[in-house]
């Protein structure tokens, strides 16, 4: 589960205050707001790379509003995929374990697990260049979720996608949900994105969140 409490994050000149919302474990919400609202920094301040004013963020029961992002239990996918030129498919996918210090047969079965599960077996030994956009966010996808996290944080993830290939997505973010029953918040500007995917739909406005009827997202 996440839950923020009077959470407030200033950016420059930029404030958003009183961030109070409750996601249930196994949900998947998403979080709306025109561009510019604040909804990356929000995202930010969650999994620890943005420090917040005040408030608390809680993950699974515990507070973790000034620990480091890696101890989080928090797998979060960026606008921009955040991908690393020189390393492969395979890399990218041990990147997160390797880092926790797993063990390298764990690691190796682990990246065999993802590559099932998100299509990416003939892609393992290539890098991110000549992918499609719909390879590359699931090679993003599957770092994220490469040690399990409780908490699974999108940023814009379909933005980019042509309209077959963010229908694919939606198939493929569905199956995830269903087989990883890893909470979700996910941030978009698109209507119909948020009514096929979410649970739970917020809407930051004016600096604050209120809780919105999935039938008329806007």
């Amino acid at each position: 589960m996440i839950a923020l409490k009077n959470l407030g994050v200033r950016v420059g000149t930029f404030q958003l205050s009183g961030i109070s919302l409750e996601i249930a474990a196994g949900e998947y919400a998403v979080l709306m707001g025109r561009t510019g609202c604040g909804k990356t920094s929000l995202l930010e301040a969650i999994c620890g790379l943005r420090a917040v004013a005040e408030g608390q963020v809680w993950c699974q029961g515990r507070e973790v509003t000034t620990w480091d992002p890696a101890d989080r239990d928090m797998g979060y996918v960026p606008q921009d995929l955040a991908l690393f030129p020189t390393l492969t498919v395979r890399e990218h996918l041990a990147f997160a374990l390797r880092i926790r210090r797993v063990a390298a047969a764990t690691i190796r079965q682990r990246i065999d697990e993802l590559a099932q599960l998100l299509g990416l077996g003939a892609l393992l030994d290539r890098t991110i260049h000549g992918l499609s956009g719909g390879e590359r966010q699931r090679v993003a996808l599957g770092r994220a979720l490469s040690f399990h996290p409780a908490v699974l944080l999108l940023d814009e993830p379909l933005s980019a996608l042509d309209e077959q290939t963010r229908h694919e997505m939606y198939a493929l973010l569905k199956m995830l949900r269903s087989r990883t029953g890893v909470t979700t918040l996910h941030v978009t500007h698109h209507r119909h994105e948020a009514q096929t995917l979410a649970d739970r739909l917020f809407v930051l406005e004016n600096g604050h969140v209120r809780e919105a009827s999935l039938a008329v997202a806007s």
